[in-house]
């Protein structure tokens, strides 16, 4: 019998899990997570109008209700009252981490700390109701944002700011969260990228639903458009940049329409600062930029501010440092190779890693399989000198012993009771608890 700890239960830990499950009949996996819910990213990170994704947390739950995979959350790994990385080892004979990529890329700009200044993430997690969030004021006060970035998570940040409280109401999303949004005076979103439509990296899908909202009008100018060389025949770009050059054009070239909300789609404009204003945030002054001939593009020396109440910057991820693991901090990701952890160039017995913190932030959900794949691949040919060390008959003992009580499977089962009553009481479907007390509290509840 070989017992495999995973960090981590998004979907690179389900899959890494499920792979290892099904290819060999003597392996147990314990999935660990430090929050007392599973999914990861798709509880967390997913819009709460993207029901089709969301519902992907079905195939996550198969995973993880498998005879032979445990949930253990409430767990944390590393760091400042976790369960350090070497003692977790002693526990399993191969420990996988799956924790991605934690941390937003900074802008580099002055002004960026001042208030009404996040990055998308801190944004998706409140609204979201991730335990560690909280109601940070984003909206209140606010009549214009700044979303800088052009990706599938900018565009969620800029339809939730513009969405209706009518529209919300039958999600998830937490009770607080909703109210605030429901009030919100929000009536123009810039959406902005340094480069042009044919680099933009959002999914034609998620681009249209911007042009599907009530009482809302999707503004492009024809004249950033037509600054991008691919623009006038896209016929070479790949297929979903070509759709979503096309989509654009049909916006650049629609009448203008009175509608309560505007969002304003702009390209070959660069961040260079934010802007004060009675101490907070006022205005981004963006530099025009144009194509430099190799896929990039240059300074013009042009500049322009526009006015935001609030900023929301969506440039990308980095994996963050696990005490005790090696990190390579140019990459931002554990150094390996095939999924095994590197120590000084060396493979590390029973230490692996995938998804992001293994390759960086990049694909979409579904190419964590392969790359889990891969992991457990490697894992499993390792198997036979892994399965002749002597590690604890069940790791939960000694998990209890070192102070730690995970949160079992019957205990999230219990939080997904709790929600749905919630919802009822609220006359809504399922709300998300969205603290640390209400999530513990319905988990020991079971």
């Amino acid at each position: 019998m070989l017992r495999v700890a995973v960090v981590g239960s998004g979907p690179s830990g389900c899959y890494t899990a499920q792979t290892l499950v099904r290819q060999d009949p003597e392996v147990r996996v314990d999935v660990l997570d430090r929050l007392p819910c599973p999914y990861g990213l798709v509880r967390y990170g997913v819009a709460p109008d993207h029901e089709k994704i969301k519902s992907l947390q079905g195939s996550l739950r198969t995973v993880l209700e498998h005879d032979r995979v445990r949930f253990l959350g409430g767990v944390l790994v590393g760091g400042p009252g976790g369960l350090p990385v070497a003692r977790l080892r002693t526990l399993y004979h191969a420990v996988v981490y799956c924790v991605g990529a934690a941390a937003d890329r900074h802008l580099g700009i002055p002004g960026e700390e001042l208030p009404g200044s996040w990055s998308a993430t801190e944004f998706v997690s409140w609204y979201s109701a991730h335990p560690d969030a909280g109601d940070a004021g984003f909206v209140r006060g606010v009549r214009s944002a700044v979303v800088i970035g052009v990706g599938n998570v900018a565009v969620d940040v800029t339809r939730m700011l513009v969405r209706g409280a009518g529209e919300l109401r039958p999600t998830d999303m937490p009770q607080a969260a909703l109210d605030v949004l429901a009030a919100s005076g929000v009536a123009e979103v810039h959406m902005v990228g340094r480069r042009g439509p044919s680099q933009a990296r959002f999914t034609t899908k998620e681009l249209r639903e911007l042009g599907a909202l009530p009482d809302t009008e999707v503004s492009v100018d024809p004249g950033e458009l037509a600054l991008d060389p691919e623009y006038a025949d896209p016929s070479a770009l790949p297929a979903v940049q070509r759709r979503n050059v096309e989509a654009l054009r049909g916006w650049a070239d629609g009448p203008p329409r009175r509608t309560a909300r505007t969002i304003r789609l702009r390209f070959f404009l660069r961040p260079v600062e934010l802007l004060a204003d009675g101490g907070r945030v006022g205005a981004v002054r963006f530099e025009r930029t144009a194509p430099d001939g190799q896929g990039g593009v240059t300074g013009t020396g042009r500049y322009e501010d526009l006015p935001a109440q609030l900023v929301l910057r969506s440039v990308g991820y980095r994996g963050v440092p696990l005490e005790g693991l090696p990190f390579d901090e140019a990459s931002g990701t554990v150094p390996h190779q095939e999924g095994r952890v590197l120590r000084d160039g060396v493979a590390s017995p029973g230490e692996y890693v995938s998804g992001w913190i293994k390759r960086g932030p990049t694909g979409v959900i579904g190419t964590n399989r392969p790359c889990a794949k891969e992991t457990a691949t490697s894992l499993l040919a390792d198997a036979p000198a892994l399965a002749r060390e002597e590690v604890p008959e069940d790791p939960l003992a000694a998990l209890r012993a070192a102070g730690i009580e995970p949160v079992p499977w019957t205990g999230w089962l219990a939080i997904e009771r709790a929600e749905a009553a919630l919802g009822a009481q609220l006359g809504r479907g399922v709300v998300k608890l969205d603290d640390w007390d209400a999530l513990m509290g319905a988990a020991r509840s079971a």
